[in-house]
Order: C-alpha cells, then sequence, then structure tokens
C-alpha cells in the first residue's frame, strides 16, 4: 500500500482495532515508523496513526492527545509537563480547560490525536467526533473548541501548523446536501447553518470560511489556510504548496482521496531551503543531500516500534533488505512534492459509532499509571514463535538416491521448501482469524492521509 501511495507521511483515522490486534505488517513495516493512539477505554473504536518514511523524514517530536495531559509511555509525567525541549507546547491554559463542559482528561481518551513535530512544522493528524448523538455534543464541542485553542497557541508560538484528518466538519453549503435542499424548500439558511456552535468555532479558525455575525473574542483572525478540503496550514505557509486537488480514480475505501504537493523549494525565515532539510532532524540532510543515515537513536518513544510487543524484532524483509546508500537517486529524494491525501467519511447513520457509554472519568495520574502498566505487562506473541524458527532452520539431510539409481520421475517429485514463511506463520485459530477481521478492516476501510517526497512527474504515473 505505501508503494502505491508513493508517500512519506501516512495518515490513519478510525483504525477501528485494539491494542492486542496490532501486527508485524501494521508496525514493522520496513522502512517506516509509526506513532498510534488507540482509545483508552472503548474497544475496536476511532483511533490514529501516523506513519513516517524513515528515508525522507523524521519527527524531532511527538505526542499523543491535544490537552497534553497524556503521559509519554513508561512515565508519569504528562506531556505538558516535560522540560520545555522535550514538548511542542501551545497547550490549552487551565482557564481555557476549565471552560469545557466536559473533564478535559476524557477529551485525549478516545484515540483521536497524533501530533508529530518537524523542524518546519507541527502536524496534527485527527479523527474528530461526528454529529450523530446529542449525548455527545458537549464532548465535541470541547473537542473542537480545544483543537482551535491549541492551534492558535502553537500559531502564537511561531510554528507553522498543517491540521489534516477526517474533521466531521461541514464548513458551509457546498458540503451539505441537507442544508441544500433546506435552502430550496425554505426550511433552513445557510445563516444559521455556519451559526451551530462547532461549525462556528471551526469557522473562525479558517480562511475565507463564513462565520455569521461578530467573531467571538479571542477568535478575531483566522489563522488557518485551506490548501485543498480539509488540509490546512498556518497562513504563512500558502506559497509552500504548488498543487492540492481529490484523486478520486483511487479506490479502496469510501472516503475520497485528497493531495496537496509541497514546492522542492520553500522560503523559510527569509531563506530559500530545501524541503528535506527541514522535515528532518538538523544535520541530517544539507542543501537536499542526506549527510547522517536514520538510526535507532532517532526513534522517539511515542514510536510503535518500542511497544514491548514489537521492540528489539524486526520483520523478515528488514532481515534482507541492504540498507540503503548515503547517495540516493535523484527521482526518489525529490522531496519537494509533499503530498496530503484526507479521506472524508460518508457514514449512514446505522453505522454510527459514536454513541456514548457512560464510564467514571479517569484521573490524569490513573491514566498514565495504567499506560504505563499496560505497556509493562504486554506479553511478547513472536517468543514462541521464533524458538520454534530457530529451532526448525537447522539444514535438512542429504535425501537418498533411489534404489534404481535413475533420476525420479518429476511429476511425482514432492515440492520442497520454497520460503521461510511457512516457519514464521503460527497456526489458525479463533483468535488470530479475529486478529486477521480486524487487520482486513484496518487496510480497507480507514480514511488516511499522505504525504509524499515523489516528484510530480512521478506522482503523474500512478494515479490509479
Amino acid at each position: 500500500m505505501f508503494d502505491i501511495l508513493e508517500a512519506d507521511i501516512v495518515i490513519f483515522q478510525e483504525t477501528k482495532i485494539q491494542r492486542k490486534d496490532l501486527r508485524d505488517d501494521m508496525v514493522l513495516v520496513p522502512g517506516w515508523d509509526c506513532y498510534f493512539s488507540l482509545p483508552r477505554h472503548k474497544k475496536g473504536y476511532s483511533g490514529v496513526v501516523i506513519y513516517t518514511r524513515n528515508e525522507t523524514c523524521t519527527p524531532i517530536r511527538a505526542e499523543e492527545g491535544i490537552t497534553g495531559l497524556l503521559c509519554p509511555p513508561n512515565s508519569t509525567t504528562s506531556f505538558r509537563h516535560l522540560p520545555d525541549d522535550q514538548q511542542i507546547g501551545g497547550y490549552p491554559s487551565m482557564e481555557q480547560l476549565s471552560e469545557l463542559q466536559v473533564d478535559p482528561e476524557v477529551l485525549d481518551c478516545e484515540g483521536r490525536c497524533v501530533i508529530l513535530e518537524f523542524p518546519a512544522f507541527v502536524l496534527l493528524g485527527l479523527y474528530c467526533p461526528a454529529a450523530r448523538d446529542e449525548t455527545r455534543d458537549d464532548f465535541r464541542q470541547g473537542f473542537i473548541t480545544l483543537l482551535d485553542a491549541r492551534v492558535r497557541n502553537l500559531v502564537a508560538m511561531g510554528k507553522k501548523v498543517i491540521v489534516t484528518g477526517d474533521l466531521n466538519i461541514s464548513a458551509g453549503e457546498i458540503d451539505s446536501a441537507h442544508l441544500t435542499e433546506a435552502i430550496r424548500k425554505g426550511t433552513g439558511s445557510e445563516d444559521e447553518f455556519v451559526s451551530s456552535p462547532v461549525r462556528r468555532v471551526f469557522n473562525q479558525l479558517v480562511e475565507g470560511a463564513k462565520v455569521g455575525g461578530e467573531r467571538d473574542s479571542g477568535r478575531e483572525m483566522p489563522v488557518l489556510h485551506d490548501v485543498c478540503h480539509y488540509i490546512l496550514s498556518s497562513l504563512d505557509m500558502k506559497d509552500w504548496w504548488s498543487e492540492g486537488n481529490i484523486q478520486e480514480g483511487l479506490m479502496g475505501s469510501d472516503h475520497c482521496p485528497v493531495y496537496a504537493i509541497f514546492k522542492e523549494k520553500v522560503f523559510l525565515n527569509g531563506n530559500e531551503v530545501d524541503i528535506k532539510d527541514i522535515v528532518n532532524p538538523p544535520g541530517v540532510f544539507e542543501n537536499g543531500i542526506r549527510k547522517r543515515e536514520y538510526s535507532a537513536k532517532d526513534q522517539l518513544a511515542l514510536s510503535g516500534r518500542l511497544i514491548p510487543e514489537f521492540t528489539q524484532r524486526r520483520s523478515i524483509k528488514d532481515m534482507f533488505t541492504r540498507k540503503p546508500s548515503s547517495s540516493f537517486k535523484e527521482n526518489s529524494m525529490a522531496i519537494g512534492n509533499a503530498v496530503t491525501e484526507t479521506f472524508v467519511p460518508v457514514l449512514s447513520e446505522s453505522a454510527s459509532t459514536d454513541s456514548v457509554e457512560p464510564f467514571k472519568s479517569p484521573s490524569r495520574s490513573e491514566l498514565c499509571q495504567s499506560q504505563s502498566n499496560s505497556e509493562r505487562t504486554s506479553n511478547s506473541p513472536a517468543n514462541s514463535v521464533s524458538k520454534r524458527a530457530r529451532k526448525e532452520s537447522a539444514p535438512a539431510p542429504p535425501s537418498k538416491k533411489s534404489k534404481s539409481g535413475g533420476r525420479s520421475d518429476p511429476t511425482t517429485s514432492v515440492k520442497g521448501q520454497q520460503s521461510l514463511m511457512g516457519f514464521f506463520k503460527p497456526k489458525k485459530t479463533k483468535d488470530s482469524q479475529d486478529a486477521k477481521n480486524a487487520q482486513e478492516s484496518f487496510k480497507v476501510r480507514t480514511p488516511c492521509i499522505y504525504i509524499t517526497t515523489k516528484t510530480k512527474s512521478n506522482l503523474a504515473g500512478n494515479s490509479d
């Protein structure tokens, strides 16, 4: 899939898998790192993951959630209380948190946000709550309000921001068939439509979006530009994009892909720089040329490869793949065209998954402790398999010649071992079948965003 997309950053929303369903081919993707946010309480629900291609881009910080109240793996210190050089920043203030009608600690418990910081910008991959149940109105309003606060705070710090994902918000008439029909019948108006609480907050965030009446205090100016519905970036990144459009011919999901392409050279702080230089830690690229290879020390604490079940392990492909040389072909490294693709879901009411289940709001310490304990106590599913693989991989004795001394009939000869797959393929059980079904859902139904570093000519040849 990643090869087909020719991507360098891929964001999935609504993964709908549990941690126990994670498999090697989801986490140990050769040449890629990944960052998951899975729901704390509801199982098989929501979920966001961002994949990054190690060859072309490497984040310098990674966080889960919007509020900063969650904790990094194996830590009881929340993201917002880490040292300044370890946090992304821009967290909603305690005053902003106190104004919510819902416990802010609960907002980050459903696996709805992963944030990566690159030297050039902060990327927010989102799965925003949908408007399907009145009992969820406060939750949805609180999430969008904190999203607005976090983005504005980051921009105020001088950081560039990209916001994208499954936002579940129709900004105007063009996005809603119901509104068009209501206007035609005279039972509704666009002014009423854009004045709904969630839509009003969101539209004040985006340049050019319609806002009814005077703007709210603290939201006097928009801070995001709509590159292509919905790929949003800071206003000072307008000149970074060379193209944006939909890819209606790309099938495999019930969501329409959207892409946007970065220019090869962009202006940062008044200087023209190669985009590769600023989507990697300092010193990795200089003038678009790699100076240092990606290594394990570049992995962040939130990396999926550091989950106890998968750390210290490699995929079969990794074992037989040569390490890339320091010089790369120009076509494969032309990061100047970054593509972001988002799928906006179209779901029937019968497919709604946002129904609320009441539960006691956990405290921040409980969240952190629960998270750390689950990581420490997780069992590795591959131990028995790897031991069996070492035992069975001993060389087989040479076959005996037939008594007649003649050649065996090729039509009756027994087919020998053709690959190593049999050594690592577990027996089919009900649990494995359930995991397989979850994986298929992850592949087919999940909305996605991707950013690629291929040149425009390369992309044109893979439009299907």
